[in-house]
């Protein structure tokens, strides 16, 4: 991240359980980044990614950075297990995208809600910000019981932020 002039600013919560989720996601090299905080912060996550990923012959590197592989194509039961690998750990940290893709969308999935809530844990902010060649992780976000609210409030945290590529503006964090 250093020789790329990109910088973490912020450290992770000193807790055991807890949604780390990232924005804007617009590139591929999103990856790279995260892995570059998750290194730097010497932090033990997880992250689902999507099951083509995991396939040879570069699938074990996936594995190997804590990747659990996800059929897209199957939404069914994502969620109730994610919340059932929480509630069998005494230490689980999962990092999602919340647009679910690299594209522009109007609207973010709401998977990562449905899990910190299932499973009673607050959900914690990596703001990628393209602008200035920074990781700002650690912002923690304590769930209600106003989804709509929460959600909104959410993604205000991530107003102005401007992904690795800027062409790709979401709607739902313009500035």
């Amino acid at each position: 991240m250093r020789l790329a002039g990109w910088r973490v600013e912020g450290t992770l919560p000193n807790l055991s359980k807890y949604v780390i989720i990232g924005a804007p996601h617009t590139s591929n090299w999103d990856f790279l980044l995260f892995l570059g905080v998750i290194f730097r912060l010497k932090a033990d996550v997880r992250y689902m990614g999507k099951a083509e990923l995991f396939r040879s012959p570069f699938g074990w590197f996936f594995y190997w950075c804590g990747g659990v592989p996800v059929d897209r194509k199957k939404s069914s039961g994502l969620v109730e297990q994610m919340v059932d690998a929480y509630n069998q750990s005494e230490k689980f940290v999962l990092t999602i995208a919340p647009e679910g893709t690299r594209h522009g969308v109007k609207e973010w999935k709401r998977g990562f809600y449905h899990i910190a809530k299932g499973a009673g844990i607050p959900i914690v902010t990596a703001k990628v910000d393209g602008k200035h060649k920074a990781m700002r992780v650690g912002e923690i976000f304590h769930l209600t019981d106003d989804m709509d609210a929460d959600m909104k409030s959410i993604q205000e945290m991530f107003k102005g932020m401007v992904g690795v590529n800027p062409r790709k503006k979401y709607i739902t964090l313009e500035s």
